[in-house]
């Protein structure tokens, strides 16, 4: 249920200050989401919802220590009541705290910050599921197709960040994610194929929810679906590896934010989602990649999905290499472990990542991917594939593994064509990869050009204890790798 009387953000504010008058700093972060989604299944209905969701943190900074609490009660007495728990919270911990804050880990910023939408009205519900229905039957291109799926969700997240100290900060994000997959199947072949592997999530309007251009490529996915039925298996061999856009960004995800976020390296997601072979000492002059690995956390490209004016602390985000030329320059950290990484060396103001963000009002901001991009560089497709003597291309993933340090791992994508002597030839089906970390990325041969650079974006990343699940950002050219051990069963 939406709010009856909405309290402005500043009295709510003034009400967590009033009530805590011995903080060092009081900070307000207040969250509204709204979520529609429109789901199909064989050219029926299957579902549609909407969820409204609103709510605030209070943070409190005493005797060097950070506390929180959250209600829903957006009102000035929920406000107070939330900043006392919070100092009280503060006052026992900061016997125990891991570091000794000041005021500079809550930037005294000020920004309004909104979505860049190009179409702002929406289609209709009906107008919607009549599209959904009409991909569903575009996937159904033979009797073999035995299963067709469709979907459409459209969000809108209001957050709002003030401190005592002076930041005021809004943002405003819409955000668009639809899709199709389709199942085929012959006698005990089953194949999936599905549009990026349903990462086409961007922040923006219903200009997403592309009417035509879906169609044709529900035709395609349908007809690779086909295909893929009566292919041979991936052979099982080391050979040189060419990565889609869309399965790059799986591969970015995994072997390079994740191992890279500061709170993992310190040791603190240890428990629950792991810990990183990155070690402190590596940050500067680690060798992760070949001279083309150049990967930056990049918060302006206007329709990527992590794309923002500042974290959920306030600081304000800025493009930044994070390994350029293959050397490790920077960790994935946010104010707070940035702090207590560098131990305010320079290093502190330098390597400061814009990427502390929470899931929702109920959640502190804690380290996270945002927009985590590979750099284009200055190879045609067609230069790539030509420079190939053997080799395999893999797109869309489908299956994941990878080990508690984010090092050794094991990827399956849908669809994949062989390479031989510089051209393309047969397709084949199941087609996996593995490898470690820092030796894949050292192998990284070619990099495409801009013309071969794509944004895809991620519904659900998820870490922290209690569990928070947010939207991820990956953007890349196509790539090669060398020597890659490939497997699928085929010979």
């Amino acid at each position: 249920m939406e709010e009856t009387m909405v309290y402005s953000s500043k009295s709510l504010l003034e009400a967590a200050q009033n009530a805590v008058p011995k903080a060092e700093l009081v900070t307000l972060r207040i969250h509204r989401k709204k979520n529609s989604s429109f789901l199909a299944h064989d050219a029926e209905f299957e579902n549609a919802g909407y969820f409204y969701d609103a709510g605030f943190m209070v943070e409190v900074l005493y005797k060097g220590h950070i506390a929180y609490a959250a209600s829903q009660n957006l009102t000035p007495q929920g406000a107070a009541e939330a900043a006392q728990k919070a100092f009280n919270a503060a006052d026992s911990g900061s016997s125990f705290k891991i570091a000794d804050f000041d005021l500079s880990i809550r930037p005294d910023s000020v920004l309004k910050n909104e979505t860049l939408c190009g179409k702002k009205t929406y289609p209709s519900k009906a107008e919607i599921f009549d599209w959904l229905f009409e991909l569903c039957n575009t996937l159904k291109i033979s009797d073999e197709i035995i299963d067709t799926d469709s979907y459409a969700f459209l969000n809108e997240h209001t957050i709002e960040l003030l401190t005592s100290s002076g930041a005021n900060i809004f943002q405003n994000f819409n955000t668009v994610l639809s899709g199709f997959e389709a199942a085929a199947r012959r006698g005990d072949v089953i194949q999936r194929r599905s549009w990026n592997g349903g990462a086409r999530l961007f922040q923006g309007g219903c200009e997403f929810l592309n009417f035509s251009a879906s169609k044709k490529e529900a035709e395609r996915v349908g007809n690779e679906a086909i295909e893929l039925l009566s292919c041979k298996t991936c052979p099982s061999d080391r050979r040189t590896l060419v990565l889609m856009p869309d399965q790059m960004i799986l591969q970015i995800h995994e072997s390079v934010g994740h191992p890279l976020e500061i709170d993992r390296i310190i040791g603190d997601e240890r428990n629950y989602a792991g810990g990183s072979f990155i070690k402190p000492e590596d940050i500067g002059k680690f060798q992760y990649g070949s001279k083309l690995m150049n990967i930056c956390f990049d918060p302006s490209i206007p329709y990527q999905i992590a794309s923002y004016g500042a974290d959920q602390t306030g600081t304000q985000a800025k493009k930044m290499f994070i390994i350029k030329e293959g050397i490790l320059q920077c960790a994935l950290g946010g104010v707070e472990s940035a702090y207590r990484l560098y131990k305010k060396t320079p290093k502190f103001a330098e390597c400061t990542v814009a990427n502390q963000r929470a899931a929702s009002w109920n959640r502190p901001p804690i380290d996270r991917m945002a927009n985590l991009n590979l750099e284009p560089g200055s190879s045609s497709f067609d230069k790539i594939i030509s420079s190939i003597e053997k080799g395999i291309i893999m797109s869309s993933n489908r299956s994941w593994s990878i080990d508690d340090y984010r090092n050794k791992f094991q990827f399956g994508c849908e669809y994949a064509k062989l390479i031989e002597n510089g051209k393309i030839t047969e397709t084949v089906r199941d087609p996996n990869y593995r490898g470690v970390s820092q030796t894949f990325w050292r192998n990284l041969c070619a990099v495409g050009d801009k013309s071969t650079f794509e944004v895809f974006g991620t519904p659900s990343c998820g870490k922290g204890e209690p569990n928070q699940e947010i939207a991820v950002g990956h953007a890349s050219p196509v790539c090669a790798f060398s020597d890659v051990e490939v497997f699928g069963g085929g010979k």
